[in-house]
């Protein structure tokens, strides 16, 4: 390095907290050490200054990174994944949160569809966001979950099918996109649990108990693969 000007003040060289500190040739203190670390697109490098040695190492061995350090090299693919993950982590909470307090208070609720009767508007493994018929008047042209019960009014499950005639207080007549003929119930308006108003493809396949002791170990590996990259 260049000569500079001695560090000099009223009291002499401050050493904790120094703001007047110069690095010259030689080193005010007999047992000083400096540890310089230089970022730049091919990684981090890092030299100590002990005496007139120069020792090329790892600041991590020294000091610890503050946070608002940049990173280059091999490891900015990880900070960039880790703050995808985290922001993704966030946004998924908020919706969760969000979709509880709706299904709390009646005003959403949820299915997975399970059959293709549907298809293509809903396909197996689709989940349908409902809302109760009070909130949306059920109409010709709209889909509708439905209580579907026996001749003597016995339920047997909850169908989503798709107005095509009938009215509220005769009976709605309902069918399946994909099926050749309307349903045999015409369910009544005491009988639709709620108005299909939008649809989220796939995940459904991932809530089933085969699919979920498959996810959330992978999900856990992965949690514990990133834990050591950051660690390291």
């Amino acid at each position: 390095m260049e000569d500079s000007k001695n560090a000099t003040s009223g009291s002499g060289p401050h050493l904790l907290g120094a703001t007047e500190l110069w690095i010259e040739k030689t080193s005010q203190l007999s047992d000083s050490n400096v540890l310089i670390t230089i970022s730049d697109s091919s990684g981090e490098h890092t030299y100590l200054m002990a005496g007139e040695q120069i020792i090329e190492t790892k600041s991590s061995l020294f000091v610890q990174a503050p946070e608002e350090r940049i990173v280059v090299g091999p490891r900015i693919w990880y900070t960039r994944l880790n703050t995808v993950f985290r922001w993704s982590g966030y946004a998924l909470a908020i919706v969760l949160m969000t979709f509880s307090v709706l299904s709390f208070s009646g005003t959403v609720k949820a299915r997975v569809v399970l059959t293709g009767s549907m298809v293509p508007t809903i396909n197996p493994g689709d989940i349908i966001l409902t809302t109760p018929a009070k909130n949306v008047t059920p109409k010709v042209g709209t889909v509708v979950a439905y209580v579907g019960r026996r001749f003597d009014g016995t339920a047997v499950g909850v169908f989503s099918h798709r107005i095509i005639g009938g009215d509220a207080t005769n009976g709605f007549i309902v069918k399946g996109d994909h099926n050749p003929a309307p349903d045999t119930q015409k369910p009544k308006l005491e009988d639709i649990t709620g108005v299909v108003f939008f649809v989220i493809p796939i995940i459904g396949r991932f809530l089933t108990p085969k699919a979920l002791l498959i996810t959330i170990p992978l999900i856990f590996g992965l949690w514990l693969i990133f834990d050591a990259l950051r660690n390291d």
